[in-house]
């Protein structure tokens, strides 16, 4: 059967289908030799070499077990692979797979911390991080500034920031001190952009100063799991995550 080479490659494990595309774009993937295009559709039987960006690929000789990890992701680390200032990632404490390659599922920037999702299955990051699944991502927030109430209507409305307009799904005060000039928030968003919450205060005329992610889709941030530190996912949890897939 034919099947797009961002799928093949996804199922393998190289990268997800967004970072494939990419890749292909750009010229630097081969498949038996040859330049592959977006839209191209090969049968995986008459594959015999991939390279990536240089890099010859190892093609399973079976099905891939999919794998999930949920990472506790500290201050301080990056969401990257490699890193040319030499900072530490969210990759260097993850166990090696023997085929494939973790794939994060979205990110947190350098001064966001905890919940991570990281698999093996190019097609299931995808599928997590696509803006038309609306997967649900939950925040606590601690804001330096002054809020009211029509601040709160605004942010769930929809406030403009750079490259469009960003709304909180949920957002609402956990401990409201009158006297404090930083407050917590719980707050839920259903996409993935660059520093979305962040710009979203900042248009409020508000800071950021904490922010922690506690859930993604419908996995919560275990209250056991240290900072830095990771959890293989059961398979029960992991059909919950393809559940939830296939409602959308």
């Amino acid at each position: 059967m034919n099947e797009k080479i961002q799928k093949i490659l996804s199922r393998f494990g190289c990268h997800s289908r967004r970072k494939i595309e990419q890749i292909i774009k750009s010229g630097n993937i081969l498949i038996n030799d040859k330049k592959v295009f977006i839209g191209q559709r090969l049968e995986v039987k008459n594959i015999h070499k991939i390279m990536i960006e240089g890099k010859l690929i190892s093609i399973p000789k079976k099905k891939i077990n999919t794998e999930l990890l949920i990472y506790n992701k500290p201050e301080g680390e990056i969401c990257t692979r490699h890193d040319v200032k030499n900072r530490s990632t969210i990759f260097d404490r993850l166990p090696i797979l023997k085929t494939g390659k973790w794939i994060n599922i979205g990110r947190l920037d350098i001064n966001t911390r905890g919940l991570l999702l990281f698999t093996n299955n190019g097609n299931l990051a995808n599928q997590l991080m696509h803006p038309r699944n609306r997967i649900e991502r939950e925040y606590y927030i601690r804001v330096f500034g002054k809020i009211n109430k029509n601040t709160m209507n605004i942010l769930k409305n929809g406030v403009r920031i750079k490259d469009g307009y960003a709304s909180f799904k949920e957002i609402k005060s956990i401990n409201m001190k009158k006297r404090s000039k930083n407050q917590w928030f719980k707050g839920v968003i259903c996409e993935g952009r660059n520093r979305e919450i962040r710009l979203m205060w900042k248009e409020m005329k508000c800071q950021v100063s904490r922010l922690i992610r506690i859930r993604y889709g419908n996995v919560i941030l275990p209250s056991t799991l240290q900072s830095g530190k990771f959890s293989k996912l059961n398979t029960r949890l992991i059909n919950k995550l393809y559940t939830l897939i296939s409602e959308k």
